[in-house]
């Protein structure tokens, strides 16, 4: 006889941010446990170890949103965002080359920081905001985008700059983890690229 599971109920404190992320931001969110907004909608996620993407913000400055999870980092960036990442990889010659750096967009989902000014309950590593989403007729021109090279307005780099900021980081740290760990397994025939 099986036995009936319940579904799993939210929490008042996941109710809560669900609404705040819809009231202030108007971004959809789904699940409880983590709560998670949805990407492709109104941005995509660049992610990246959490120290490459430090010193890639080191570079760009102004990056638009950002969010902290654990080791990892992740950079809120125009939706369609995530799709022009392997082709700007290639253009900017990272093609080839392994990187820890991924992009999540339409159909996709990131975990969702408590709200600015929020309690940041939870476990070790939980989401937080490193740099908070502004309020909603501003968070979306905030979004680095492919629509130009440089930064628009000096306010926030493109998404041409981002990405190659947070690849040469990413393999600035992989090249640190090669030479102080010779030793550890490389994918084979994986070339390290020297700048």
């Amino acid at each position: 006889m099986a036995s009936l599971v319940p579904p799993p109920r939210s929490s008042p404190e996941s109710d809560d941010w669900a609404r705040w992320y819809a009231r202030e931001l108007g971004w959809a969110t789904a699940g409880t446990s983590p709560l998670r907004l949805l990407t492709g909608l109104h941005f995509d996620v660049l992610e990246l170890p959490a120290a490459a993407g430090h010193a890639a913000l080191g570079r760009v400055g102004r990056a638009g949103p950002v969010v902290v999870a654990g080791q990892r980092m992740r950079f809120l960036v125009a939706a369609g965002g995530a799709d022009e990442l392997p082709g700007l990889l290639e253009w900017l010659e990272w093609g080839g080359i392994t990187l820890d750096l991924t992009a999540t967009g339409a159909g996709g989902h990131t975990t969702a920081p408590a709200p600015p000014g929020g309690s940041a309950a939870g476990s070790p590593g939980a989401a937080l905001w490193l740099r908070p989403p502004g309020p909603r007729q501003e968070v979306e021109q905030s979004l680095p985008t492919l629509g130009g090279f440089g930064s628009r307005g000096g306010h926030a780099p493109d998404l041409v700059r981002l990405v190659d900021a947070a690849a040469t980081e990413c393999h600035r740290a992989r090249l640190t983890h090669a030479r102080t760990h010779p030793l550890t397994h490389r994918p084979t025939g994986q070339p390290l690229a020297f700048s």
